[in-house]
């Protein structure tokens, strides 16, 4: 785009904001031909605002900036798709922040369609009724392929042999599977047992819908979050806040708590 152009549109997913001054709001976005861009919605927070529908967090929003002297400015938005189907499912919702907030970790000012086309898809799997742990591992492993993190899963990072069909180790720091004898004593890996392992193969050679085809058991689930979450905190060099969102709502759930009470308890995490 030339730096002269002074209004420009995009596409974007609104994935964080914050109240600035009175009225207005500091929109971090995320789109396919500039990545992540923060910038300014002027007078949003006014009671008829009419562009405050349209740049709800995590909405899929056509959008017409001006430039700034430091953030561009929205000077329209128009909802292309809310995702109704988080709003309505406290789970979905916290699993939609989960894959928000990596992507916000990862993402640049730079072009990157691919990135954009997976964050869309994936707030839609979510919304449409698709099971969030396997969407959300789905998305995990496309996006570390996409920024240069693909672990490796199908060779021994130590030795360079084949994996066999076996339970392996995981090191985050190597980037991806040790077989039993390189793993075997090294600090800060997890033993994977071999579900774990055959189940993101799977995830990361195959198509979403040839993924949402396979049965995963509650422990391999599990087992996968932990690791997962473990290789990005290494990766990130810090520990993401929305799993631990995540699993304040499952422990409401299972108590069976009414779900006002939920979405109360919930506010503001």
């Amino acid at each position: 785009m030339p730096s002269r152009e002074r209004v420009y549109r995009t596409e974007a997913v609104v994935l964080r904001r914050q109240e600035l001054g009175e009225a207005d709001r500091l929109l971090t976005i995320y789109s396919p031909g500039h990545g992540k861009l923060r910038v300014v919605a002027k007078g949003v927070r006014r009671p008829r605002s009419r562009k405050a529908g349209h740049l709800e967090l995590f909405a899929r929003t056509d959008l017409m900036l001006a430039r700034g002297h430091d953030l561009d400015i929205v000077t329209q938005a128009e909802v292309v798709e809310p995702y109704p189907g988080l709003r309505d499912d406290l789970v979905r919702l916290g699993h939609a922040a989960y894959a928000v907030e990596i992507l916000d970790c990862f993402a640049v000012a730079e072009e990157n369609r691919p990135l954009y086309r997976l964050i869309v898809e994936t707030l839609g799997r979510l919304s449409e009724g698709g099971e969030p742990a396997v969407v959300v591992r789905f998305f995990e492993l496309r996006l570390l392929e996409l920024v240069g993190y693909r672990p490796e899963l199908f060779h021994c990072l130590g030795c360079g042999r084949d994996i066999r069909p076996e339970s392996q180790y995981f090191s985050p720091a190597d980037g991806g599977i040790l077989c039993p004898q390189c793993g075997q004593g090294k600090r800060d890996v997890s033993a994977i047992s071999l579900g774990a392992v055959k189940v993101l193969r799977h995830f990361q050679r195959s198509s979403f819908s040839q993924v949402a085809e396979v049965r995963v058991s509650r422990p391999v689930h599990l087992e996968l979050e932990r690791l997962m979450e473990g290789y990005l905190t290494h990766i990130l060099e810090r520990r993401l806040k929305t799993p631990e969102f995540i699993q304040r709502i499952r422990t409401l759930i299972a108590r069976e708590t009414p779900a006002a009470t939920i979405a109360e308890a919930v506010q503001g995490q």
